[in-house]
């Protein structure tokens, strides 16, 4: 007798409505800004436990402030709810995130996010560290990271140790590296097709203009971004340029049948926190169950995406994650980049004809060369910087497309001038840091820290 066909514990369309389910013809936008906690005087990452350190911070907020909501991992608390709506969070080495709440517009994400990155720093400026936005912790060797006890985070780490080479950079990136990442919303299918393809393809180039991490232990470390060294070398299946993503004719049904077939690394565990997924990819998860017998849920699906790491992640909201984290001055410069790129139709297909027919392999090998001499590095055998700045022109007509329509306020324009300063120039974030470095090392950390900390 055959045996009957196991039925799937989520049908297609439960998966495919958890990343469609949100287009409802808005186009938001948000912002999550990763931070070091560093001693202003030394540079020294400030570790979670103690009176001062990034613990108390977070038990500091819950307490200063009514209606805020802390989140705790088996116990240790991780992140706090802030009562205007941003979230602030630790990541696996310690640094400090700040989420903001969705925004109708660049300008408007800038007030809000200012507010509360700026009430954080302050909390922080009273048990005696300062935060840092940046690409990466500039004065910490891998070896000297104070891990916080997040239950993920030796879940994470056994996977990366486990792929070997292919993983190598997989622990440092989530030790040490810092990113400002952009939440852009899509309206419809067709738009997600439209917009998940120009933005994979655009965010090789456009890293070139951001390039933030030459240093690591606080010393140059033959990289404009260690960051993005590390990531072209952390798990290729589910990081940097996913070779869907540039398709033409990319959809929702192509991009699960990719994540269906990528492990899960971690689910939850029954007593709270995290536990290790069977190493099987997730289409079988559904079909068989976990090993305790249950079968994967909504929850699990979710949990899964965020799993994900490419250099455009596909949830709810297409999450752009490719660029370094500039400093603080220049912290607008990443929403507005994306928003004049990605909101605005005609933008989104220059884009599209000055990159398409770029494949997977040469966006890889960009990236590498990229995170090595920035914008002059090559794509498929053409100048970075060229296209790099002929993104930079396309996004800035997008944002004065939205300004004409009454989208978008005049304020968010100027949040790209740093950004035409480095294309003009070819004098990115990364090589000012090394000029400073060079002018007077022995005093540079404390230099370094009060000139872009949040004040």
């Amino acid at each position: 007798m055959a045996l009957a066909p196991v039925t799937p514990s989520l049908s297609r369309a439960e998966l495919r409505d958890v990343i469609e389910g949100g287009a409802d013809g808005s186009e938001l936008v948000g912002i999550e800004v990763e931070t070091a906690a560093l001693d202003p005087r030394t540079g020294a990452a400030v570790p979670y436990e103690g009176p001062r350190g990034v613990r108390a911070l977070l038990e500091h907020l819950v307490a200063d402030q009514p209606d805020t909501e802390p989140q705790y991992d088996r116990g240790a608390l991780v992140a706090v709810r802030l009562s205007e709506g941003g979230t602030v969070s630790l990541e696996h080495g310690g640094a400090v995130e700040y989420s903001s709440p969705p925004c109708s517009c660049v300008a408007d994400l800038a007030e809000v996010t200012d507010r509360g990155l700026r009430r954080v720093a302050a909390a922080a400026r009273g048990f005696g560290f300062a935060l840092v936005p940046g690409a990466q912790y500039p004065f910490t060797a891998p070896e000297e990271v104070e891990w916080v006890p997040h239950s993920r985070t030796p879940l994470m780490r056994r996977h990366f140790e486990r792929l070997g080479r292919p993983g190598a950079g997989g622990v440092q990136v989530m030790s040490l590296a810092l990113s400002t990442q952009v939440s852009l919303d899509f309206t419809s299918p067709a738009d997600l097709t439209e917009k998940l393809r120009v933005l994979a393809a655009a965010s090789t180039p456009a890293a070139a203009l951001f390039v933030n991490a030459p240093l690591e232990g606080g010393r140059p470390c033959g990289q404009l971004s260690r960051r993005m060294d590390y990531l072209s070398r952390c798990d290729p299946s589910r990081t940097s340029v996913i070779p869907m993503m540039l398709r033409e004719d990319v959809d929702v049904e192509m991009f699960i049948d990719w994540a269906l077939n990528l492990p899960m690394i971690h689910r939850a565990a029954p007593g709270g926190g995290r536990q290790a997924a069977p190493r099987v990819p997730f289409g079988t998860l559904l079909r068989r169950g976990f090993e305790d017998g249950s079968r994967p849920q909504l929850a699990d699906w979710r949990a899964h995406l965020s799993q994900i790491f490419s250099d455009v992640r596909l949830r709810e909201t297409l999450e752009l994650r490719a660029v370094d984290g500039p400093p603080f001055e220049a912290r607008y410069a990443v929403p507005a980049f994306w928003t004049g790129l990605g909101y605005h139709p005609a933008s989104r297909a220059a884009a599209w004809e000055l990159l398409r027919g770029v494949g997977p392999d040469a966006h890889r090998a960009a990236l590498r060369d990229i995170a090595r001499r920035g914008l002059d590095a090559q794509i498929a055998g053409r100048p970075v910087r060229e296209i790099a700045a002929e993104l930079l022109r396309l996004s800035e007509a997008g944002l004065r497309a939205r300004v004409a329509a009454g989208t978008e306020r005049h304020d968010a324009v100027r949040f790209l001038a740093p950004l035409h300063e480095i294309a003009e120039s070819g004098v990115t974030f990364a090589h000012r840091t090394l000029d400073q470095l060079r002018a007077a090392p022995t005093t540079f950390p404390a230099r370094h820290i009060a000139r872009h900390r949040i004040p």
